[in-house]
């Protein structure tokens, strides 16, 4: 397609502003033996990790395999936005989960923040967290509907503070001037979400997970127990969960058919003066608009402006990423028309077709967590904690989501791209009306 180009990829990390200001850098040996477990995890992003932490919390023997580096793939890139809720409209799945799995979606939603809270407090996680979070209104009918967004939020028990804000009380907050008010939630939030993941894997790895990268997956025996086989080695277990999301490529086609990895793109600006921090973000918030292909915006704790978008179903980024992507954050705020960009990275994210995660079992002791569908900061981790529940012998959660159908993407690796990105299109028109 003119204008893009595939996302080149290494076995480290992408050049991305996260990479340059991790605190640890992980550097697990590869697996080159057959070992055994009680559980291996093949996945090193946020739901592998936490499933590992959630597991060893509970006294199993875990195993976790990365291709590549503990938070390589969208767990390392992502926007970090700490944004609640689960999946897209539960209550459209009603027939197949009862009430009761609508309402258990909607406060596993809320749960997520709150996990993400008491682990970096339980195991003093430096990774830059700060509560408040703003959806901004472009057209009047993102206010209307904001306003029944946050009737029904309180209506269903949310307690956390939300607030309805008007044009100039979102100035408070976010200094942009496009904006027609929006929606403040103090439960969601922001933070460096590569460092939140190492701290994550060596709260697993002190708690006894073997973690192994550099460990590419190549292929699973089922059976009575399981062999997972990487290209030097093996794990045999008892059970296995398979968590690479939009980065598991053909390894299990069924689910591969499934999930389509799509692109998001981010920049960092260079540090902005304390006056031009004050004056673009004064509530220190996290930001999204209301549009199929999103703008989401924040700062870093160094004083960068972090702007992501571009949001597309091709799995290409643009042939010029800095330059798209400063002109789009120009449009919000003008003033950085001039600010230097220092870094510019892309990755994948795992779209499922109804929006929701999809979870479930491949026979008796293979399960499977995947796509996120570009909100996974907070799900992965509650979805991490409903897997180590399953396992643990507590399947009711876990079980509301492997009821709910999940079709394959019409038209084959051919034609499927080709298809979203007209659907895509279509919503993006629907937009500016």
């Amino acid at each position: 397609m003119f204008g893009l180009k595939k996302i080149a990829e290494t076995s480290e990390h992408a050049s991305s502003y996260y990479a340059a200001t991790a605190n640890w850098q992980t550097n697990y040996a590869s697996l080159v033996d057959d070992v055994s477990a009680d559980i291996v995890i093949v996945g090193g992003g946020f739901t592998g990790v936490n499933t590992a932490v959630e597991l060893a919390e509970r006294g199993y023997d875990v195993v976790l395999l990365e291709a590549n580096r503990i938070s390589w793939g969208a767990s390392g890139r992502n926007g970090g936005q700490i944004i609640g809720g689960v999946g897209h409209d539960a209550d459209r799945f009603e027939k197949k989960i009862s009430c009761d799995g609508v309402e258990a979606i909607y406060k596993m939603g809320l749960e997520g923040p709150e996990i993400i809270r008491e682990r970096v407090a339980k195991y003093q996680i430096d990774c830059d967290i700060k509560w408040g979070y703003c959806d901004v209104a472009i057209k009047p009918r993102h206010m209307k509907q904001f306003a029944q967004w946050k009737q029904w939020e309180q209506d269903q028990g949310n307690t956390n503070d939300l607030r309805l804000l008007e044009k100039d009380e979102l100035q408070q907050y976010v200094g942009a001037k496009k904006y027609l008010g929006g929606l403040y939630n103090g439960g969601n939030g922001h933070l460096h979400p590569l460092n939140l993941c190492i701290g994550e894997a060596r709260a697993a790895e002190k708690m006894g997970t073997r973690i192994y990268e550099q460990s590419r997956v190549v292929g699973i025996d089922q059976g009575a127990r399981p062999v997972v086989r990487t290209e030097q080695g093996s794990v045999s277990a008892k059970r296995v969960v398979l968590a690479g999301n939009a980065y598991m490529g053909d390894l299990v086609p069924k689910l591969a058919k499934r999930v389509l990895p799509s692109c998001s793109s981010v920049i960092a600006t260079e540090p902005l003066s304390e006056e031009m921090v004050k004056q673009l973000l004064p509530g220190d918030v996290a930001v999204c608009d209301p549009r199929t292909a999103l703008d989401y915006f924040r700062l870093s704790a160094d004083g960068r402006m972090l702007f992501g978008g571009l949001s597309n179903y091709t799995g290409l980024e643009p042939k010029d990423l800095v330059s798209t992507l400063r002109k789009k954050m120009t449009m919000v705020y003008p003033e950085l028309e001039s600010v230097r960009i220092d870094y510019g990275w892309s990755g994948h994210m795992g779209i499922g077709l109804n929006r929701m995660p999809q979870l479930g079992h491949i026979g008796d002791n293979i399960s499977y967590i995947q796509a996120y569908s570009g909100h996974g900061v907070a799900p992965t981790h509650i979805m991490a904690r409903i897997t180590a529940e399953m396992i643990a012998g507590s399947p009711t959660r876990f079980d509301y989501f492997s009821k709910i159908n999940h079709w394959p993407f019409p038209g084959g690796k051919l034609l499927r791209r080709p298809g979203l990105a007209i659907g895509m299109l279509y919503f993006k028109l629907l937009d500016e009306l």
